[in-house]
């Protein structure tokens, strides 16, 4: 039975960095997060629309261009689906965004979390070593998550802090899940 990460070990999985460039995008917006709170506030609805706007469409093009060689592609390009379409609603709601922001993010990050959980897993099948560093980010984002559902209305300027912390710890998973993807896409160059 294959993989249920990759279908063929031998072939080299294209478009290794389009995770790296999600998690940088995820990092640079979790830091900006905690340099300037209270202006991050005020700006968070329109600065992580365009952010899940443009991971979205960096994770439908990672999911089709990959869709021949990953097992569970549909998952990623639900994920990056779901980016888009949150961050489109962020767009054209600014007012109503500003409101229900940690809802949004909450429920994106929650998503976004168990899915790193799953790849977590399917890295271990697939006899990568360090495969419980990747779970351990996805359950803090996962932890993060819980945090903004559980009462927005507490979260408050707080919630500038619990997303940073959120998408910081999400970023790193997308970087290191991309230099595990580099790593399977050189050993199969070789």
């Amino acid at each position: 039975m294959e993989n249920s990460l990759f279908k063929k070990v031998k072939k080299a999985i294209d478009y290794w960095y389009i995770p790296l460039l999600v998690g940088l995008l995820f990092i640079g917006i979790g830091i900006w997060s905690f340099i300037t709170p209270v202006a991050a506030y005020l700006t968070l609805a329109f600065i992580f629309s365009v952010s899940f706007l443009g991971s979205g469409i960096f994770e439908i093009i990672f999911a089709l261009s990959n869709r021949k060689k990953i097992d569970n592609w549909g998952w990623t390009l639900a994920s990056g689906i779901l980016g888009f379409v949150v961050g489109f609603l962020l767009i054209i709601n600014p007012l109503i965004s500003i409101t229900i922001l940690p809802l949004y993010v909450g429920f994106v990050v929650l998503f976004r979390s168990i899915m790193a959980i799953v790849i977590a897993f399917d890295l271990k099948s697939y006899a990568v070593s360090d495969w419980a560093n990747l779970l351990i980010l996805g359950i803090l984002g996962t932890l993060f998550s819980f945090v903004l559902l559980w009462n927005p209305i507490f979260a408050g300027l707080s919630l500038v802090y619990w997303t940073a912390f959120a998408f910081i710890s999400l970023g790193i998973f997308y970087i290191y899940f991309s230099i595990k993807l580099k790593k399977i896409h050189d050993l199969n160059k070789e």
